[in-house]
């Protein structure tokens, strides 16, 4: 639910003293304040300073509403909102992938057809990145299949990291494919040659500039809601680029100078290769266990802090990624009298309220009576 929209559909005073103990009610911007400042921003212009000190500060009150209002939704708003949404996108999600699937199919025998007619190394290097877009739309189907099938015996938690190690798997092939590519075209230059202008296979490779870009704009909306629709989205943007330049070399080689061909080719392998050394850079920050964003760290914060009575303070948070979800470890105080009873069962309703927060795939609570101690888990010198 977007701040504003909350805002406008009431007050802050809407929000009861159980559900904001800390009174964050309080710190919302109001209806009218919002309005002005968004009637100031639409003449906003860069060199006035009164204007850009003005538009900075509309957005940093509208993005504190919409953290405000995040932080005081209750935990089964999140968990009814992530529901209805991945129930609404599901078909959005099927037809991005196997649209992705069944056009990469045909796509990749349009640039077979263009590489060999023309004997372009430009076009050999679109059609070696067109041939392998089927191969990572399988690998992404089978991965998620596989980690929906989690086998408790085998994988006591669960089996999501699968999806992340077949993203690494398919970047390397990419990668060591464009490094043969560019080996190929450096032979190229060293014995020189020419290709002669093929107007049906430039066609062919237009052609399949058009459908990317049909499935990049389609794919956009759905890019942070599912990991591997962003892997298309990143792999159909890629694909614009490689197949614009990859016409635009081959042109130049058969109509200009002999040798922009193979050294368009060279340019878009180590191209390609730099964009899949990036991805695999991200997914294995996944897989390692890279931090969650601030803002999913406050929630979790604001969660265990107004979880009970009972809690004290909050000693720790931790929230980090074990493949596309979050393992999530929160350390909070309690009296020293409270009875095992009591601190069990506060302790277990916190770690089902985390779990069940979207993209959490465990939650671990560990209950102190004091915060002089040294850190859980501190880290080992190997």
């Amino acid at each position: 639910m977007d701040g504003n929209i909350a805002l406008e559909s009431g007050n802050p005073a809407a929000f009861s003293s159980a559900a904001d103990p800390f009174d964050l009610s309080s710190r919302l911007q109001s209806p009218p304040e919002a309005n002005t400042s968004r009637k100031r921003a639409l003449y906003y212009s860069p060199f006035n300073k009164s204007q850009a000190k003005s538009k900075s500060l509309t957005d940093y009150y509208d993005t504190q509403n919409k953290q405000i209002v995040r932080l005081l939704k209750p935990v089964h708003e999140h968990v009814r909102e992530a529901a209805e949404t991945e129930e609404s996108q599901q078909l959005q999600y099927r037809i991005a992938v196997y649209s992705s699937f069944v056009c990469n199919i045909f796509l990749s025998g349009l640039q077979v057809y263009g590489a060999v007619a023309s004997g372009s190394l430009s076009l050999f290097t679109t059609m070696a990145d067109s041939i392998f877009d089927p191969l990572s739309n399988v690998t992404l189907i089978i991965c998620n299949r596989q980690a929906k099938k989690a086998v408790s015996h085998k994988f006591p938690v669960g089996t999501s990291r699968i999806e992340t190690a077949g993203n690494i798997f398919f970047s390397f092939i990419m990668m060591a494919v464009s490094l043969i590519l560019v080996a190929f075209s450096c032979q190229e230059l060293a014995e020189g040659g020419s290709t002669a202008f093929h107007l049906p296979s430039v066609i062919a490779v237009s052609v399949a500039f058009v459908v990317k870009l049909c499935l990049f704009i389609y794919c956009f909306a759905l890019r942070n809601k599912y990991s591997q629709v962003r892997i298309l989205w990143e792999d159909h943007r890629n694909d614009l680029f490689i197949n614009g330049f990859g016409i635009l070399t081959s042109v130049g080689g058969s109509k200009l100078k002999w040798w922009i061909d193979p050294m368009g080719a060279i340019i878009l392998s180590l191209l390609i290769l730099g964009l899949w050394l990036n991805t695999s850079i991200g997914e294995f920050k996944l897989l390692i266990g890279v931090s969650a964003d601030a803002d999913t760290l406050n929630l979790i914060t604001y969660i265990a802090m107004t979880h009970s009575d009972h809690v004290q303070a909050i000693d720790t948070v931790r929230a980090y990624h074990c493949g596309p979800r979050l393992i999530i470890e929160v350390d909070v105080v309690m009296r020293p009298h409270e009875t095992l009873k009591t601190c069990h069962d506060i302790a277990e309703d916190l770690q089902t309220k985390l779990e069940s927060l979207p993209d959490v795939e465990r939650a671990f609570v560990h209950i102190d009576y004091e915060t002089t101690h040294q850190p859980e888990h501190s880290k080992k010198d190997i």
